[in-house]
């Protein structure tokens, strides 16, 4: 079957060698797994993470985002038959989404969308699971509370804060105010509708208190966490909650004592690495998420749609995600 694969950590992206077209055997779906016929993939910062090399696996098929066919499963399958349309964002230890067909844990898997097509459907996974736990599991919000609290997401335009300010805005009460330093990414995020935009470039406190806000009750941290530290901890009110997802070289968290706040990071495969009792979890929490689309509640959040699936392209859409400059999610379909 047709894949896309990495052989060494830490080419550029231009070069031809950082992803290359493969042909590799069919996987056998364990005890548990689907075989899925992959339709569409999603490209998400943690595919250029494991390519460079921050988390450490061997060289292997990469991709974390899917949408596809259910072909064939397990013998203590119970969730899914074949012909079913699903959607996941798989598991660090195994190999990924980059390929023809994927064996993947039923109880990460979701049914997909109804009123979405493959593509639009593989833009969801990943970044709804990590705003989801984020906003719920680590912040300890509760949905349909949170009047008077006020939520700041920092780096709100990608595809974890595109999700975030839905989730937010249409399942609790809170103010939700997105930060974005360029037009077209601003835009964006008022598209998903944040109440406010701030630029993370400029002084926070003062652009909050513009908009009549004297502190903030939650923040998520997407991005450039280390660099803004300081202004969060001076925007969160005390006894406020502090939620990471990204990859800082160092975090001092010394200054969160003063105002006793709370720090939280979320790391959406930590329940598929560690095969946590509750990993069934995000399987019960992508069907609420389908059901949220299908009712017109949430909408995906794709960007930019980069063609077939292949080397080329696939090379093309880590360099956007490198850049830093993507809006909402990369998508390619169909292999070719």
């Amino acid at each position: 079957m047709k894949a896309i694969s990495f052989t060494q950590h830490g080419l550029p992206i231009d070069d031809p060698c950082s992803l290359q077209d493969v042909n590799i055997a069919l996987p056998t779906p364990g005890r548990r797994d689907l075989l899925v016929e992959v339709e569409a993939v999603a490209v998400n910062p943690v595919d250029t993470k494991v390519r460079a090399g921050t988390f450490a696996r061997e060289p292997k098929i990469l991709g974390w985002d899917a949408a596809g066919i259910v072909r064939e499963v397990g013998p203590d399958v119970t969730l899914f038959k074949p012909g079913d349309k699903v959607y996941y964002a798989g598991s660090l230890t195994r190999a990924g989404s980059y390929s023809e067909f994927q064996v993947v844990d039923e109880r990460i898997v979701g049914h997909r969308p109804h009123t979405l097509d493959a593509a639009h459907a593989a833009a969801l996974p990943l970044t709804s699971i990590t705003a989801w736990e984020l906003l719920f599991d680590r912040l300890g919000v509760v949905e349909d509370t949170g009047d008077g609290d006020v939520l700041l997401i920092v780096g709100a335009a990608g595809g974890v804060g595109s999700m975030l300010i839905q989730l937010a805005r249409e399942l609790t009460g809170m103010t939700v105010i997105g930060t974005a330093s360029r037009p077209e990414t601003a835009d964006w995020v008022k598209r998903m509708g944040a109440d406010h935009v701030i630029d993370h470039r400029q002084p926070m406190l003062a652009q909050l208190q513009a908009l009549g806000i004297d502190a903030v009750s939650h923040v998520a941290s997407l991005t450039h966490t280390e660099e803004h530290l300081a202004q969060l901890v001076e925007v969160l009110r005390p006894q406020g909650r502090l939620g990471v997802i990204d990859d800082p070289r160092s975090l001092d968290v010394m200054p969160l004592k003063l105002k006793s706040l709370s720090l939280h990071w979320e790391l959406m495969f930590t329940r598929s690495l560690f095969e946590t009792p509750d990993m069934i979890e995000q399987h019960h929490l992508l069907n609420r998420i389908a059901r949220l689309v299908d009712e017109g509640v949430l909408q995906t959040t794709l960007g930019a749609h980069f063609g077939a699936i292949n080397a080329a392209n696939m090379r093309n859409a880590h360099a956007l995600v490198e850049s830093g400059k993507a809006r909402g999610k990369i998508v390619l379909e169909g292999f070719a």
